[in-house]
């Protein structure tokens, strides 16, 4: 579907056809009639716009017929109904810079997108190099987002895994390092992305545009620092856990072990006691109590010294 939006009035309007300064929008579904259309219109390669349905896109830039197409990562909730996949996924966001015009391209709806919606009246569309690194922006900003809803997931699974040590809670611990390997990648891919768009001046970017850019590459490295720093605590996390578990485990096992021994230790008395042979009081009145009081005797003693060396 192919939206179009522009600034009339410091209003955000809604038309039905692409005009100056006009900011145009492809959302899913796609068709193949309205990519061969937008490109017709306004003379776009037919590949960049082909090339943003691939959702493992890399953040890249490249030009022709002077036309600039430029691919930016940026998160997205996962839609998966598979209960390993991760919570959060990275998406590519294309977009192009016509000669009167700026066309956006989403795989996936995307917060990003709508924040730069929502702020679209704020903007100048004559001044086509700000849109886009605004749309940068957002892009930094949803990271952000992200990064604190998942910090927050993972200390209530970490509280709930303290007292319940649930499988489910290591599954939700691992969907969110999944989540964290995708934020990772997407930073360090979108912060070179940035670096080499300030050094090649591909946008052809003013002193101010420029200084703007240089703010968001930093914003981008605080939001990779971060997604580290998460990485590297669940990490650990659940290194502990695992060696919790392993330790509760063996503490299980010797349990179940001293109860084996206490239990066995009388069995070898009264099997003794029960063999066809000629036994010491076998013809007493008290020949019943002998093996009984023993194997007691065997099983408190047993018993006692398990609990002197903590065993239980």
């Amino acid at each position: 579907m192919i939206q179009y939006f522009k600034n009339i009035n410091g209003q955000t309007l809604e038309i039905d056809k692409p005009d100056m300064g006009v900011w145009v929008n492809l959302v899913p579904p796609f068709k193949e009639e309205e990519f061969i259309e937008l490109s017709e219109d306004l003379e776009i390669p037919i590949e960049f716009l082909r090339d943003s349905l691939d959702i493992d896109e890399r953040p890249r830039y490249e030009m022709e017929d002077n036309v600039k197409f430029v691919v930016i990562k940026t998160p997205t909730e996962n839609n998966s109904f598979n209960d390993s996949d991760a919570f959060y996924i990275t998406i590519p966001i294309c977009i192009i810079l016509t000669h009167t015009q700026i066309v956006t391209v989403n795989s996936f709806d995307n917060g990003a997108i709508k924040k730069f919606l929502n702020s679209f009246q704020k903007r100048h569309p004559d001044k086509k190099n700000m849109m886009i690194l605004k749309v940068f922006e957002k892009v930094v900003q949803n990271f952000m987002e992200f990064l604190k809803e998942i910090n927050h997931r993972r200390n209530q699974y970490e509280t709930s895994l303290y007292s319940s040590n649930s499988n489910e809670d290591l599954l939700n611990l691992m969907r969110i390092q999944k989540s964290l390997v995708y934020f990772v990648t997407a930073l360090r891919s979108n912060e070179m992305l940035m670096m080499k768009l300030e050094r090649t001046n591909f946008l052809s970017l003013n002193e101010e545009e420029r200084e703007f850019l240089q703010d968001l590459i930093v914003d981008t490295s605080q939001a990779l620092e971060m997604a580290n720093i998460y990485t590297n605590i669940l990490s650990s996390t659940m290194d502990a856990f695992a060696s919790i578990i392993s330790n509760n485990l063996n503490t299980v096992m010797k349990r179940l072990t001293s109860i084996t021994i206490i239990l066995s230790l009388p069995i070898l008395v009264t099997s003794i006691f029960g063999m066809n042979v000629e036994l010491p009081y076998q013809h007493s009145t008290h020949a019943f109590y002998i093996p009984v009081v023993i194997s007691l005797m065997v099983s408190l003693i047993i018993s006692w010294y398990f609990m002197k060396k903590k065993w239980f």
